[in-house]
């Protein structure tokens, strides 16, 4: 049972979901910065809204100028993609308090949570398979 504990309890410290993320958006409890560290291309074609971006390429150049001394969330594309455990190593690495958003944007946006464009807001869906959809 001590094993079970110590994993799943390190294993929250590290890790969050979109439904806590836009939980503590929406009320205000948010003592986090969310970051895109998707490309340009996969930022411009839509994101979280609230999120910064800082591609992972360029956490270390930049993070510290950028964001200063914060707490951060981290997220890609994907459940299938590794972006945000890479970024969250450079986010460590520069001593910030680092935790990923598991899902990463496609959980985020099949899940309905604001998503957004340089254009302004776009369509939100719910997955009926990930989200409950009130009819």
């Amino acid at each position: 049972m001590t094993d079970a504990l110590a994993y799943f309890s390190a294993k929250l410290t590290h890790e969050t979901d979109a439904s806590d993320v836009y939980g503590a958006q929406r009320d205000g409890s948010a003592d986090f910065v969310l970051v895109d560290v998707r490309d340009d291309a996969a930022w411009a074609q839509g994101h979280a809204v609230g999120a910064v971006h800082l591609p992972r390429r360029d956490v270390a150049s930049r993070a510290r100028t950028e964001l200063g001394d914060v707490d951060v969330v981290v997220y890609c594309w994907s459940p299938g993609c590794n972006g945000g455990a890479k970024a969250a190593v450079e986010f460590a690495q520069l001593g910030y308090r680092v935790r990923e958003m598991i899902g990463g944007f496609e959980y985020w946006a099949r899940e309905g949570y604001p998503i957004e464009n340089a254009r302004g807001p776009l369509p939100r869906h719910h997955d009926p398979l990930v989200a409950l959809v009130r009819t």
